[in-house]
């Protein structure tokens, strides 16, 4: 990317979302340990009947905003949830991953480029509209609801998860900026830089790369804030939950770490490790904490409604 590229992408946030989904399109499963096996088809399933509840039979016919790599509906799609899937993404490089994905594994998927404020479909045509991690992505919020409403048939619903909440998203920031500059400092010393440190030209680039990421990320939310914007939009049984308190103080380090130190060098143990550890504090936050700690602290808002 050229500094040009990105010194334009400061004043204009979806082009900031192009440059940098495109940039990271082909690595991105493997920054955010996304896959399309059991692990990531329970969670994402989870997340799904966490906020909009069991479903009797598939949706028939699903449209994503924000597709990214795939990872929410490719793995809906495999747990039985949704039965086909319109892929959409204002990033080329994302909707071409997440179609090549969804195909390879055999899915009903089509992908379309697409800005989430103006959606390339006619009225009244899906029965679901979901998003993971997208909303805190879109200029105008509102205007990207009204738009998936739009797409829905009258009582369908539209599902988005994973946006990070307003304090949640203070603290998991503090505790990354703490895990990269202790962990791309120490793995300097002479004892574990062979083993351990990340070339410089890569740790420039995973610079680069925050750098342009700080651009996308354009919004943090309060559950109550959403809830409202929604029901402005004209959604009707408008609900939020939120999720990751514990989890989150966990996770983000974790992440932070894995990206600072060299690849490979962490292997299955770590890998394993790191996922059963999220799974039991998430536990403890979904048991304990939801009844003793306020909503808005918790990391992600999860938000469903439906079209009347």
């Amino acid at each position: 990317m050229s500094t040009t590229d990105f010194e334009l992408a400061r004043t204009d946030p979806k082009l900031a979302n192009v440059l940098y989904h495109d940039w990271e399109s082909e690595s991105y499963d493997d920054k955010w340990s996304i896959s399309f096996d059991d692990r990531c088809i329970s969670y994402a399933a989870g997340r799904f009947t966490r906020v909009a509840g069991q479903t009797q039979s598939p949706y028939t016919s699903a449209m994503e905003i924000g597709c990214g790599t795939g990872f929410f509906a490719l793995n809906l799609m495999q747990a039985g949830i949704i039965d086909s899937c319109v892929l959409t993404d204002i990033s080329p490089g994302m909707v071409a991953v997440a179609t090549r994905q969804g195909l390879e594994l055999g899915l009903d998927v089509e992908g379309r480029v697409a800005d989430a404020e103006r959606l390339p479909s006619e009225d009244n045509q899906c029965d679901l509209v979901i998003g993971h991690a997208v909303l805190h992505h879109i200029p105008d919020v509102e205007q990207a609801l009204r738009e998936a409403l739009r797409v829905l048939r009258p009582g369908g619903r539209f599902v988005f998860c994973g946006e990070p909440t307003a304090r949640g998203d203070v603290v998991a920031r503090a505790l990354s900026r703490l895990t990269w500059w202790t962990t791309t400092r120490v793995t300097q010393w002479e004892m574990f830089r062979d083993r351990w440190a990340k070339p410089p030209v890569e740790l420039q680039a995973s610079s680069q790369a925050a750098a342009l990421e700080s651009l996308v990320d354009i919004h943090t939310f309060d559950p109550d804030t959403l809830a409202r914007t929604a029901l402005r939009a004209g959604a009707v049984d408008v609900t939020t939950v939120t999720e990751e308190l514990t989890a989150s103080w966990f996770g983000w380090p974790v992440r932070t770490f894995e990206a600072a130190v060299k690849p490979g060098v962490l292997g299955w143990p770590w890998a394993n490790f790191a996922y059963r550890t999220w799974q039991r504090l998430t536990w403890l936050d979904e048991t304990v904490m939801e009844r003793i700690v306020p909503d808005e602290l918790f990391y992600n808002v999860c938000i469903t409604g439906v079209k009347p």
